[in-house]
């Protein structure tokens, strides 16, 4: 278990991996492999975790690290070269987005790198293009538009149907990014800044018009790393990957204000093989959240997310959870290993959420090797926030919860003990716990669960009752 005195993140976040080319496409490769396997089945009837295969060396353990080596790209070229003005005033729109004009004519040509030095940029929205690398260099700061115009609108996600915040469209990320592969947004720990207060403002005062636009958010794409860089500020989530495969996360760090609204900090939605590691998050909403869709567009489009890694990983929320699955998962979430992870000041550890409505399945969840201090409520399945698209959803539609593996918990001085909440005619089924202890209760506090089964092994204080009908299955 992690000691809650080591911070290997905040080690490593000044690092800069410098590996051969050859190995970035080499280990996600690797890792869709290893992810790719299938589940089977115990004689208890509940899915076993996913393993390593012996023959690799990426790992699905606490001591395994996916690869964050950038390739070496045919050309680079400065922004400075496009016209860009590092002053924190003038704007540099038109200077991202003819370089990345430029870089498109390598695609499938060794690619290009476009590298931002120190200085302070002003930019609107621009597209990043396949086989490219954005890399900003040791005092870079990239800083988002307070001109609306600059984050122009697009279609709703189609998992969706509207934009999530507002009906009709929304506003593109500040980085954006579709039908692409082999995309890397890297550096020295530059920063990029999304000025967010004024997205904030229309939040708070009630005058938002369309969705907010995240910082970054790649689409429909594959083989992208993000790592090595420090981002502020967004207006809405931070780090978006949607309806991608083979994702790298690693070596971030995401900060906001702890009252900024919806400024998730890792959002996989509809994503398949996907490693988030070695990343410190200050947010005011999740740090990290899967997701996959939302009721009867996201169980049409069917696109879940599954094969997902997310460890050590450390930070704090003071109104959500430091790991959440959900609330929009109606596309379905499976095989999801969550490990090694440091929460503190937060509203909730753990956090499944959903709702009737959702449809879709959350199934063969891993959560191991945990560690809070002072989180209200270490450990929550939440449902019936009544937060719909629009009245097309369906409330016959449950969603399907099933085989959710919890060990090697310890949290200090929790106000709440556990709420454990399925939903009538839909039960949370295979809820199993093993070596968790939560210190530090108020000798008042009770678990309050409903509608759910499984067993526990090793949990202090004592369970619900709900959690000890099956003694003879123990946890694998």
């Amino acid at each position: 278990m992690m000691d809650v005195n080591d911070h290997p993140i905040l080690n490593k976040l000044i690092a800069t991996v410098k590996k051969p080319s050859w190995a970035f496409p080499l280990l996600l490769f690797t890792l869709f492999i290893i992810l790719s396997l299938q589940i089977t089945k115990n004689d208890s009837g509940f899915s076993t975790r996913p393993v390593s295969h012996p023959g690799f060396q990426f790992e699905l353990s606490g001591s395994g690290t996916c690869d964050g080596s950038v390739p070496v790209r045919v050309v680079k070229r400065s922004i400075v070269e496009f016209g860009g003005v590092g002053d924190g005033v003038t704007s540099n729109t038109a200077a991202f987005r003819a370089a990345m004009r430029w870089m498109k004519e390598f695609e499938g040509r060794g690619g290009a790198q476009l590298n931002v030095p120190k200085g302070q940029w002003v930019t609107g929205s621009f597209n990043v293009v396949s086989d490219s690398t954005l890399f900003l260099e040791e005092g870079a700061l990239v800083m988002g538009s307070q001109d609306p115009k600059e984050w122009p609108i697009i279609e709703p996600l189609p998992s969706y149907g509207r934009g999530r915040e507002r009906l009709g469209g929304r506003h593109i990320s500040l980085i954006h990014g579709d039908g692409l592969t082999n995309v890397v947004i890297t550096g020295q720990n530059g920063t990029i800044d999304g000025r967010g207060k004024m997205w904030w403002d229309l939040w708070w005062n009630r005058t938002l018009e369309h969705t907010r636009g995240h910082l970054v958010e790649i689409m429909n794409s594959n083989n992208i790393l993000i790592s090595n860089l420090t981002f502020r500020n967004s207006p809405f989530w931070t780090i978006h990957p949607v309806y991608c495969s083979n994702v790298v996360i690693k070596d971030m760090t995401i900060l906001a204000p702890l009252n900024a609204p919806n400024t998730d900090g890792i959002d996989p939605d509809s994503c398949t093989n996907v490693c988030i590691e070695d990343c410190y998050i200050e947010s005011g909403d999740d740090l990290v959240a899967v997701k996959s869709g939302w009721d009867q567009y996201g169980t049409s489009m069917a696109r879940p997310s599954s094969n997902i890694i997310i460890r050590r990983v450390s930070g704090t929320t003071p109104t959500c959870s430091g790991v959440g699955i959900g609330s929009e998962m109606s596309g379905g979430v499976s095989n999801i290993r969550v490990e090694n992870i440091h929460i503190r000041n937060s509203a909730a550890g753990v956090r499944i959420k959903t709702d009737i409505g959702r449809g879709g399945y959350i199934e063969n969840i891993t959560i191991t090797n945990i560690t809070m201090e002072n989180v209200k409520v270490p450990l929550r399945f939440s449902r019936g926030a009544d937060d719909h698209p629009d009245d097309g959803w369906d409330p016959k539609a449950l969603p399907k919860i099933k085989g959710i593996f919890i060990s090697n918990v310890v949290s200090y001085n929790s106000r709440k003990a556990p709420m454990l909440l399925g939903m009538e005619g839909a039960p949370f089924e295979g809820i199993c716990m093993k070596n968790v202890s939560l210190l530090g209760l108020p000798p008042t506090a009770r678990w309050n669960c409903e509608h759910i089964s499984g067993f526990v092994d090793g949990v202090l204080p004592a369970p619900c009752l709900l959690l000890q009908r099956n003694a003879s299955v123990t946890c694998a």
